[in-house]
């Protein structure tokens, strides 16, 4: 017979849960050759998914005797499909580079991570697309996509001598 201790219900008692949650948004900026601004994109409300394979990933970053290369690249692409966990690549990428990284505080002091890049004609790029998908990756050709965000289709025109700055942010809370 189980005996039921006073006090112990943690089904109604939601003050001592200790959740921490991983999520993270897209900034995307497209300038022209002049350094205009002719788009942006991009709300730290407009959540993107964390996939399962990069959820695993971040734990084999955290704990010893596992080996697993940091996300360090951004891709673009124009697939429009919803983003899922179970997504393991972008759906079209065109492009993919290493960016910079920079740990920022967002809710509590360095909760963030800030992956920033600029894509211009300089990386090949040329013609036009109009790019709808952003990911995190652990590998400059393959790997482990951490995260993926689509949004509503931005046009950057290479031939021109337009500019796509993009900013990903990974925040970790609780």
């Amino acid at each position: 017979m189980r005996k039921e201790r006073k006090g112990s219900d943690k089904s109604s008692d939601k003050s001592n849960e200790d959740r921490i949650t991983v999520d993270g948004w897209v900034e995307l900026m497209v300038t022209d050759s002049e350094g205009r601004v002719k788009a942006f994109r991009g709300a730290r409300e407009d959540k993107n998914v964390i996939t399962y394979r990069g959820v695993a990933a971040i734990i084999r970053l955290v704990f010893e005797n596992f080996v697993e290369s940091r996300f360090r690249y951004i891709a673009i692409g124009t697939g429009t499909a919803i983003e899922r966990p179970d997504q393991i690549m972008l759906v079209n990428e065109i492009k993919r580079k290493a960016a910079n990284a920079l740990q920022i505080t967002t809710d509590i002091q360095d909760d963030t991570v800030m992956l920033e890049t600029l894509f211009s004609q300089e990386d090949g790029l040329t013609g036009i697309h109009n790019i709808a998908e952003v990911g995190v990756f652990n590998d400059p050709t393959s790997g482990i996509m951490l995260a993926r965000k689509t949004h509503t289709p931005i046009t950057v025109n290479w031939d021109l001598g337009d500019n796509l700055y993009v900013r990903y942010f990974i925040q970790i809370r609780r």
